[in-house]
């Protein structure tokens, strides 16, 4: 669902993946058919995929994708990279649907914990607390409704997260892309200034950060 040109074609943003992970089933994070439900169409269907429950899995399979697998918190190999699923609360009210976090961890690499649409709660400060991550990245634009509050991270969230891993680098996104949401990567920055938050990345449209 992007507001502007994707700051590539599809075709080189989709070059080389290895596999695919998708925390949920949101047009804002899969592409979704009006006609069928179906999700996906740019997506090579036989590249690994990895999703969070039966319900997702099932619209996965109609779709086409042929290589399914759903997460559990036990740890499941990759390639060289383990992932586990964290558990996420996608709304401060009702929560809109069922999300995940998911973890990754690999020989010689930095642990990432991916947070996924998600606000602050203890499901996440436990996960930092177990896993220690040394990278986090956080959904932040503080996207609500009125029927379920807050469904994703605002500055008092990434100060939180900031306050119970110092250690980490925090990777934060989803800003600018979505109707409902209500801070942007400029007024994100200014509040964490306030905070004195500052062990964070926003990156812009197609920019890699190393870490």
């Amino acid at each position: 669902m992007p507001f502007y040109d994707l700051p590539m074609s599809k075709e080189e943003i989709l070059k080389d993946v290895d596999f695919i992970v998708l925390t949920h089933i949101h047009p804002d994070h899969i592409d979704i058919s009006l006609e069928d439900g179906t999700v996906g169409a740019p997506l090579n269907k036989t590249i690994p995929i990895f999703c969070q429950n039966e319900g997702d899995a099932a619209i996965l399979k109609k779709s086409g994708f042929q290589n399914i697998t759903i997460l559990s918190e036990k740890s499941i190999t990759a390639g060289s990279v383990t992932l586990r699923k964290i558990p996420a609360r996608h709304g401060t009210f009702i929560p809109c649907g069922d999300a995940m976090g998911v973890l990754f961890e690999a020989e010689n690499e930095k642990t990432f914990y991916l947070a996924g649409d998600t606000i602050w709660y203890d499901g996440v400060k436990n996960a930092i607390e177990t896993y220690h991550p040394e990278v986090i990245a956080l959904n932040a634009c503080a996207a609500e409704t009125k029927e379920n509050g807050r469904l994703i991270m605002d500055d008092q969230d990434v100060w939180n997260v900031a306050q119970t891993a110092p250690y980490a680098r925090l990777y934060l996104t989803h800003f600018d892309n979505v109707a409902h949401a209500t801070i942007t990567r400029h007024s994100m920055r200014g509040k964490l200034l306030n905070y004195g938050v500052t062990n964070y990345d926003i990156p812009e449209d197609g920019e890699t950060i190393n870490y």
